[in-house]
């Protein structure tokens, strides 16, 4: 989205800051600005981070100051010692600032995350994007303003993808929707539906068929807005079905140190091959241990298709959403998997 030079200019920004002494745009006149809203849960938002971080590493002393605006999707996101983990372990080191009450997201108008605001020296707004992707424009329209501060600035070349599913002629699928389980925004295929605000028994005919963009749910659970917890020590089961590459789980242990829960595709462990960035294996058992809350990553099958997802979760597991990658590189093909076991 581009904005015509003089059309609308930012409104000023926040309170708390990680990495930077509080900031305004008032005495960022003369810079070219980069605000990006994201979230440390969003997995849209964690794959869009690497580029961010490098555009403030090229461009700082070129003119251009990034600052990523923290708006919480989720209750504990709200909290600062959970976001400076977050920017932490993503090795984030240009100024950040805490938009918990939804502040800086109203002012702006923002819709999603992670969205990219630039400003020019002046202040006013003039390229806008919205969700993942869109990264050699964006990066060229930041030289574009860099070169209004100074005509003669040298510059580099627009940095290459990080990913291969970034290259030009990457093929991105229609994926599974985004999948909540609290009771406010989620979808559960039981029949009976959530139990709201209570601890109940949940169960789900193992012989139907399983609807696509909905969850089912067998044990004991605690159905809240935000989150579906395992409640009591007996097993506890949520199953799906997915059209994706590869999918993650927004997940918490809020009653103990940790908890580990274990996953199976259909109706096996995973495969080594199959594993992500938080998938661990042990003997013929495929799973993830869960810790601080955050987005886990619970496999990559490396290739596009359709699949059952099984996970056996402990007591205590509390589960927020499902998100759902597809882009993968041209030369992976579709790959289609039967839901009652792989051929």
């Amino acid at each position: 989205m581009k904005v015509e030079k003089g059309q609308v200019r930012a409104p000023e920004i926040g309170r708390v800051w990680l990495n930077s002494p509080c900031l305004s745009l008032r005495q960022l006149r003369g810079r070219a600005v980069l605000i990006d809203f994201w979230d440390y849960t969003c997995v849209n938002c964690i794959r869009t981070l690497p580029y961010v971080q490098a555009w403030h590493e090229r461009y700082q002393d070129k003119g251009l100051t990034v600052i990523g605006v923290h708006t919480p999707e989720f209750t504990f996101a709200q909290y600062e010692s959970n976001v400076e983990r977050g920017v932490r372990e993503f090795g984030l080191t240009y100024p950040i600032v805490i938009d918990s009450n939804y502040e800086l997201w109203k002012a702006f108008a923002n819709r999603c995350w992670p969205t990219k605001y630039l400003l020019d020296k002046e202040g006013y707004l003039r390229f806008g994007h919205f969700g993942e992707g869109g990264y050699r424009e964006c990066e060229e329209a930041i030289q574009g303003l860099l070169r209004e501060i100074d005509a003669a600035v040298e510059l580099p070349e627009p940095m290459r993808a990080v990913r291969t599913e970034d290259e030009p002629g990457a093929v991105c699928y229609p994926p599974t929707g985004e999948l909540y389980l609290g009771h406010r925004r989620g979808r559960i295929g039981n029949a009976s539906g959530f139990q709201a605000d209570q601890i109940a028994d949940y169960e789900f005919a193992e012989s139907s068929t399983l609807e696509e963009n909905c969850f089912y749910a067998s044990g004991k659970w605690a159905s809240t807005a935000e989150y579906f917890e395992a409640a009591g020590p007996e097993a506890h089961r949520i199953v799906l079905r997915y059209s994706a590459a590869a999918v993650n789980l927004v997940m918490a242990a809020p009653r103990g140190a940790g908890c580990e829960v274990v996953i199976r595709q259909d109706g096996s462990s995973l495969l080594p091959q199959q594993g992500a960035a938080d998938t661990r294996f042990r003997q013929q058992e495929s799973f993830v241990e869960v810790k601080p809350a955050r987005m886990y990553a619970l496999l990559d099958n490396h290739a596009f298709g359709e699949h059952t997802l099984e996970l056996m979760c402990p007591e205590g597991l509390a589960a927020f959403a499902f998100t759902f990658t597809s882009c993968v590189d041209s030369s992976r093909s579709v790959t289609t998997v039967s839901l009652q076991g792989q051929e």
